[in-house]
């Protein structure tokens, strides 16, 4: 009797995930046993598809829209518009002999994607900013949703507007490709499915990273394999990105990082250092953790996605963290702002404009009106240069290119001056350290100790402005600072009391940066045993880590930190 309710129970949880029910979402993320039956149905399905390369690219683009349809519902519309538009787009580019005509689409292209991305992601904040900065009290009107209500029925689509998830992350993939064919330096995909496909990959879709048409689509017209050293080889990614997620990320936040976060004026200064480095970890292992699922499990089905992190907490420079860090997203900016902007060579009219334009909307939102001083004296140093110093316009206009990259950058993490302030921070930063590293005496030291110091002065810089990252009230990250400036009240009775209330949150955080620190060739052991052990001995071995370390999972358990974005 009991065998037969647990068959039920395992048949309705089925019929439940591929039902047309629409969740908040949460029972198809990577950590879910519903995403691991969702998977594993997918993939008896792909045994028999995976030969036909065409059929193999409509199988799971019909996959990947669902998926995407029970994590944002009837948004799966808009990837759908995106996708379909971005294509024919690409191809009437293509086929353009005029140049004019190519312009005129490519713009027309630009438009489009920044507009789906503007208005769901930024309409409100750009308007609340609008009518707090001009006094005025305009409201925002999703006419979509009113479109989409009286063509479906009314109650279809919520009056408001709501962010479709990774709406970024597939308008970015969409624009690198219209814009890699205007550029000449690749051709369209010829059949809709495959270019769907690529877009629409559910591995990717909803965090990334970021694929590149060069990279992905030469694969599709590829035989499927997977050899026994990839199969371990992807079996190691997930279960390592799941570690990093249950283990570090899921156990920091909820018994230590949110609680100090969400009350910093609770708790003496030195706890809130404590938290945020706590919670650059836990960002790391949750980020990190789910691009390694996913390239595990694109593995499994025969296709490569670049990796996204280099074990950023080496990095010796802030330069160098952003080389390591999100480096879809780096490479993305680099290659379609920053270089487009002028890189480190020239910049225009807009180059100008843009620094002018977040100036005033820092001083606006901070309120420190103190920036215009520094604002003013900048300029007149960056003007006596140019009158002084041979060729020091680019400068000039290197500087201005990677302050608005950087912004652009944080604006893309989410719509909130907190975003743009942290933007700032790390683009003036970046400036800072091309001139730091033309005068500094240990530079291009090796020396232990020089390379321990550039470590933490990078390793803190990131945390400090991370304030900003994780804490999304505007006017919540002063509150943190005033704690830790005027709060500190640091004791060793007292931080011994810190240490002993959250005793397993510190060995955590201190296994987790040991091993993020290891030299690369000692965490490749470990692969490298693992891919050497029998195929039974790796399931046995994979069911015990996975049985222990959802030991650790618990109920209060937050989603992944970049589904927001």
């Amino acid at each position: 009797m009991e065998e037969s309710n647990y068959i039920s129970e395992y048949f309705n949880r089925f019929m439940n995930i591929f039902s047309t029910e629409v969740g908040d979402g949460s029972s198809m993320v990577f950590t879910k046993l519903d995403f691991w039956l969702f998977f594993l149905l997918v993939m008896v399905f792909f045994s028999f598809f995976h030969k036909n390369k065409l059929i193999r690219s409509i199988y799971l683009t019909a996959i990947s829209c669902f998926f995407f349809f029970k994590t944002s519902g009837l948004y799966v519309i808009l990837l759908g518009v995106s996708v379909t538009v971005n294509f024919f787009l690409g191809q009437r580019i293509y086929e353009s002999k005029s140049e004019l005509r190519r312009k005129w689409i490519i713009a027309f292209s630009a438009i489009f994607n920044i507009l789906i991305l503007g208005y769901f992601k930024y309409a409100y904040f750009f308007t609340d900013s609008f009518n707090e900065m001009f006094n005025t009290d305009f409201e925002l009107v999703n006419h979509f949703a009113q479109f989409g209500n009286s063509f479906f029925g009314e109650g279809t689509f919520v009056e408001r507007i709501l962010l479709p998830v990774g709406v970024s992350f597939f308008t970015f993939q969409n624009i690198s490709y219209v814009v890699d064919i205007y550029r000449k330096e690749i051709e369209p995909v010829k059949n809709y499915f495959h270019y769907s496909f690529f877009v629409t990959f559910f591995p990717q879709l909803v965090m990334g990273p970021i694929v590149r048409a060069r990279d992905f689509i030469p694969q599709i017209s590829k035989a499927y394999r997977l050899t026994k050293d990839e199969f371990s080889w992807a079996i190691i990614q997930i279960v390592t990105g799941l570690l990093k997620k249950i283990v570090i990320a899921d156990y920091l936040a909820v018994h230590f990082v949110d609680k100090i976060a969400d009350a910093p004026d609770g708790y003496p200064g030195f706890v809130s250092i404590l938290a945020m480095w706590g919670y650059s970890l836990h960002i790391y292992a949750d980020f990190s953790g789910y691009t390694d699922i996913a390239i595990g499990l694109s593995k499994l089905m025969g296709f490569s996605l670049k990796p996204n992190f280099n074990s950023p907490y080496k990095a010796r420079s802030v330069a160098e963290f952003w080389r390591r860090w999100h480096m879809s997203l780096g490479a993305w900016l680099k290659d379609y702002l920053y270089i487009p902007l002028g890189g480190n060579r020239t910049g225009g009219t807009g180059s100008y404009i843009a620094i002018f334009v977040i100036f005033v909307f820092l001083i606006f939102i901070t309120q420190w009106y103190e920036l215009i001083y520094i604002y003013i004296g900048l300029s007149c140093i960056y003007l006596l240069g140019v009158m002084l110093i041979t060729d020091f316009k680019r400068y000039v206009h290197r500087d201005l290119n990677l302050i608005i990259t950087m912004v652009v950058g944080g604006l893309w993490h989410g719509a909130s001056e907190n975003f743009v302030i942290w933007g700032a921070m790390n683009g003036c930063a970046l400036v800072i350290y091309k001139y730091w590293r033309k005068i500094s005496f240990y530079e291009n030291s090796n020396v232990w100790i020089a390379n321990f110091w550039k470590i933490f002065v990078t390793f803190n810089f990131i945390t400090f402005t991370r304030i900003w990252f994780k804490l999304e009230d505007d006017g919540q990250p002063l509150v943190m600072l005033d704690q830790i400036w005027n709060h500190f009240d640091f004791t060793w009775e007292s931080f011994v009391v810190v240490l002993q209330t959250y005793q397993s949150v510190f060995w955590i955080m201190l296994a987790g940066f040991i091993v993020h620190w290891l030299p690369d060739k000692v965490k490749a052991l470990y692969e490298t045993a693992f891919k050497r052990m029998p195929m039974p001995v790796q399931a046995i071995s994979v069911a015990i880590i996975v049985f222990l370390m959802y030991q650790a999972v618990s109920s209060e358990a937050p989603p992944f930190v970049y589904l927001q974005f």
